[in-house]
């Protein structure tokens, strides 16, 4: 997976992730996934566009008598229709970008927060003090973010708290400064959360490290 950050932004990000940890008590963990799911129905997609569009074409053409022959005209059809239906199957494998234009919205943030609660159980985050943990999920190529607080945190990190801390951060992503917007998502946080009355030094239960993964 080609990693979306440079050492030097790891660095300093990790250390943003300590500082916050020891202002509000709260184990923080940043991830970074570059997709959540295999998402299998997109070639089909591109596949079924590209047929589309090649026999609206060769059907245009055969209207003006541009083929000699009917067979000749079936065989050059199926030729074109196939083609241009195998060539966006393989642009949407290869171009992110591309594939991004056949995936719903409401489907890439269904994936995106089933992987942040598979991530969270499998890292262990409950182990926390007091359960007061938190992820911060970017899928990468959902362009989704999910906030992920654990139970000790509930009442604190609130569905309006969430939605201050995703609308700090989407700008950022969008525009490719994904270090950026993680240091604003941590920022935000920071301003959500209180530190509790009784807050002893924080226990390096969880990595300050910022987690890459190619997912699935």
């Amino acid at each position: 997976m080609k990693h979306s950050l440079t050492e030097e932004e790891k660095n300093h990000l990790e250390s943003r992730v300590g500082e916050t940890e020891s202002k509000i008590g709260v184990q923080i963990v940043l991830a970074l996934i570059g997709r959540c799911d295999a998402y299998p129905e997109i070639p089909w997609k591109a596949f079924a566009l590209g047929c589309s569009v090649a026999s609206i074409f060769a059907l245009n053409m055969s209207m003006v008598n541009f083929f000699d022959s009917a067979a000749k005209a079936v065989l050059l059809a199926c030729v074109m229709v196939l083609s241009a239906g195998a060539g966006l199957a393989l642009l949407s494998i290869l171009a992110p970008d591309f594939a991004r234009l056949f995936l719903q919205k409401s489907r890439a943030a269904e994936e995106t927060k089933q992987y942040a609660q598979c991530f969270f159980l499998s890292r262990e985050m409950i182990a926390a003090a007091n359960r007061r943990s938190v992820l911060i999920l970017v899928g990468l190529f959902e362009r989704q973010i999910v906030v992920l607080p654990d139970a000790g945190l509930a009442g604190e990190i609130t569905d309006e708290a969430v939605k201050k801390i995703t609308l700090a951060m989407r700008p950022l992503l969008r525009s490719g400064q994904t270090a950026k917007a993680l240091e604003a998502g941590l920022e935000t946080l920071a301003d959500c959360v209180s530190p509790p009355p009784n807050a002893c030094p924080r226990a390096h239960a969880l990595p300050d490290a910022v987690i890459e993964e190619k997912g699935v």
